[in-house]
């Protein structure tokens, strides 16, 4: 008799998150190729175009998140209407919002000391595109369909990396410009699969006034949260940008894209929690062994990343950049640290923003502008700017945590008394 060995194969999630980690090693390559194709001067530019992209994608990502919790939520015809309403209103805003970064591209060039207003028009013209990806990103995630969610992320990840390393090489124009037609290129890919036939932007749809309150209370809420993630995420690169010069700019630049491989490698856990969340909620079933995982997963990765910062620094940067970047090395074990921080208590934020708790995304807001002060008055060196931020983590951290006890306890105690 033989024994056939058995093999367990991966599950959707677990394919989902090898998607991701793809995704996310093909993003570094493409900044890895770009800052050591550009140099740390035009670099600093394109560090500035690629946080721009990080901007819209929270933004953005309010669409997707609302629309993933009511995809979990809804079912049939309310969750048709719900849809199509999505796309209509992710339509306008991104029309808006690319019509005003088109009018304004000049001043965003004198506010961040830039060699060109064109990058800013190239790229307004794909943020309608972004959002309407954000909304068919958000179905797929609520209806766990996560093959094809991963199909988006490859296809907007291999085709700016393909498409701007072509353009770069083939057209007579600035650098920037190229990825700038690059960035926007990806956004029509990662629209792949998108089934028009299904979508009714311009048909009369309505939704019970019951649900239309919870969906405004939860997209303002996600809204909020977004606008916190943007000044927690992007504003160190922003304000480094307008308050050194193009040299040390673009080595922060580099030191923020390394340092922040715990954030992006976070995000997919994020992706995976909410839908789980909301359907354990709606089970009524513990969601707290959830959290629990997740942030576990973060904490040994970001102990072992902080660790391999701050034993090899060197050897991390002239790998990934070069030479010339190599004097911010000692910088690179801090500057893991405050992202470390930052992407454990991001877990925790949209585990709250999952379960409609407020407290905490405001808590997130009043520290994501206090990062943002303390940086305005502190910015001497690049070091003052790092530790800043590690500070400003730890207490948004350790606040989280002591809400989510908080929580827990008033959880156990009524329970008890019932």
């Amino acid at each position: 008799m033989t024994i056939k060995s058995y093999t367990p194969a991966l599950t959707v999630e677990q394919k989902f998150m090898c998607s991701v980690i793809i995704v996310n090693a093909g993003n570094y390559i493409y900044n890895l190729l770009l800052g050591r194709i550009l140099g740390p001067e035009l670099f600093a530019d394109a560090a500035l175009l690629i946080t721009f992209l990080l901007v819209l994608s929270f933004i953005a990502m309010t669409f997707q998140l609302a629309t993933a919790k009511f995809s979990v939520l809804f079912e049939k015809n309310i969750l048709s209407n719900f849809i199509n309403l999505s796309y209509r209103y992710a339509s306008l805003i991104g029309i808006v919002l690319g019509i005003l970064v088109i009018i304004f591209a000049k001043d965003l060039q004198t506010v961040f000391n830039t060699k060109s207003a064109g990058m800013f028009t190239i790229f307004g013209f794909g943020i309608p595109i972004y959002f309407i990806m954000s909304v068919n990103r958000g179905v797929f995630q609520g209806t766990k369909k996560f093959g094809q969610l991963a199909i988006t992320y490859q296809g907007e990840m291999i085709s700016r990396l393909l498409f701007t390393l072509v353009l770069i090489y083939v057209l007579p124009f600035q650098p920037i410009f190229s990825i700038a037609i690059g960035i926007v290129i990806s956004f029509i890919f990662g629209l792949i699969p998108f089934k028009m036939k299904d979508i009714s932007v311009f048909k009369n749809q309505t939704l019970p006034k019951e649900h239309t309150k919870h969906i405004i209370r939860f997209f303002m809420l996600t809204a909020f949260y977004e606008l916190t993630q943007i000044i927690i995420n992007n504003s160190d690169i922003l304000l480094v940008k307008h308050y050194f010069e193009e040299y040390e700019a673009g080595l922060y630049a580099s030191l923020a894209l390394i340092g922040r491989v715990v954030y992006f490698v976070a995000w997919m856990f994020v992706m995976l929690l909410l839908p789980k969340v909301v359907e354990k909620q709606k089970d009524g079933e513990a969601t707290a062994p959830i959290l629990f995982k997740y942030v576990g997963y973060i904490t040994i990765l970001s102990t072992c990343i902080v660790f391999g910062c701050y034993l090899f620094p060197e050897t991390v940067i002239n790998l990934m950049f070069g030479s010339e970047y190599i004097t911010v090395a000692p910088l690179l074990w801090k500057y893991a640290i405050a992202t470390s921080l930052f992407a454990i208590a991001n877990i925790f934020a949209y585990y709250f923003l999952s379960l409609d708790q407020y407290i905490p995304v405001v808590l997130s807001g009043l520290l994501g502008i206090s990062q943002v002060v303390l940086i305005v008055y502190f910015h001497d060196s690049l070091i003052q700017v790092v530790v800043m931020q590690i500070f400003a983590m730890a207490i948004l951290l350790v606040f989280q945590i002591l809400y989510f006890l908080k929580k827990e306890k008033w959880n156990t105690t009524k329970t008890y008394n019932t």
